[in-house]
């Protein structure tokens, strides 16, 4: 089971079921959601998520929402309305050591100065806003 907390511990997650996919992402909406260079985020299917506490929801565009604390605004989770899985932040996990990335995306946002996984694998993002 993975485990993860906003920084207040007022909203827990957890997943029975092993993460999907890893990756670090460049887009400006999750620079702007986590207020970071990146966002690494990892997946798990919605059916194995289990929440304690109540998340602030955020629509962050036509087709996501985002969750954080609406006590200490951490960033959780981001979620697009035609999925099956849902993403979190790996900052929120207790052993965020557990998890890999893969690959990233939303390259063509990445700021030129990161240096971070160079040798993995890249897509671009497929939508636009």
């Amino acid at each position: 089971m993975i485990t993860g907390r906003c920084l207040c511990g007022g909203v827990r997650w957890s997943a029975s079921k092993p993460a999907s996919a890893v990756h670090h992402c460049h887009c400006g909406m999750c620079r702007r959601w986590t207020g970071a260079a990146f966002a690494t985020l990892v997946w798990f299917p919605r059916s194995a998520v289990h929440w304690t506490g109540e998340p602030t929801v955020f629509r962050s565009s036509p087709i996501a929402v985002r969750t954080h604390c609406g006590l200490c605004g951490t960033p959780l989770s981001l979620g697009y309305d035609s999925r099956d899985d849902i993403a979190f932040a790996v900052g929120s996990l207790e052993d965020p050591q557990s998890v890999t990335p893969t690959h990233h995306y939303g390259v063509e946002g990445r700021l030129p100065w990161v240096d971070i996984g160079r040798d993995l694998p890249v897509r671009i993002t497929k939508e636009r806003w």
